[in-house]
């Protein structure tokens, strides 16, 4: 699947929106990329993760972590493809955590999976918390790499689809200072 294909699913979905937006990062937008508009269908979400999978085939791959929530989705399908275990890491205190029993043996072979990275800041957090119980990262999975390249993980990185979308700090925003209305997506805004 080449990344003209991606794009046609996410556009297909309704997924790839215009307008002016407040990303997780806090960084504002004039595009934004509602994961979750292609992953409510199962059959486009299994075509994107066999995908995924396809890209560490052979890699030894013994568990699959995704942050919480798109990664839960996506940990599960792509282990699956892979016959790994899949888990999934949540926000604790602030921070990226293992919860409900979930652990990882020292040396463990894990793939790290994430639906759309801007920053890379969630995929920075799951790295630290898998360096810290001593797991092997074999690489990172992402459905969509919008950094523009600026996210580097210091491992093998595959994405379905890059996209070079800028994002401003809100103090830099042309949109912001244009007046367009800003909107707010994703669910760290959500209390």
């Amino acid at each position: 699947m080449n990344q003209e294909e991606v794009l046609q699913i996410f556009k297909d979905a309704g997924a790839y929106l215009e307008g002016h937006f407040l990303l997780t990062s806090g960084r504002h937008s004039g595009q934004y990329v509602e994961k979750f508009q292609v992953l409510q269908y199962p059959e486009l979400t299994e075509k994107l993760c066999a995908e995924l999978a396809a890209r560490f085939q052979g890699q030894n791959v013994q568990t699959v972590v995704g942050p919480a929530t798109g990664g839960i989705i996506l940990s599960q399908l792509v282990a699956r493809r892979l016959g790994a275990r899949a888990l999934f890491a949540e926000r604790e205190g602030g921070k990226m955590a293992l919860r409900r029993g979930f652990q990882l043996a020292p040396g463990e072979r894990v793939l790290v999976v994430e639906d759309i990275v801007t920053t890379g800041g969630s995929v920075e957090e799951v790295l630290m918390l898998l360096q810290e119980s001593g797991a092997a990262v074999v690489g990172i999975g992402l459905l969509v790499d919008r950094s523009g390249g600026k996210a580097k993980f210091g491992v093998p990185t595959e994405a379905l689809m890059k996209l070079d979308i800028p994002s401003y700090e809100p103090a830099d925003c042309p949109l912001c200072k244009r007046g367009v209305p800003l909107t707010e997506r994703g669910s760290r805004h959500l209390k």
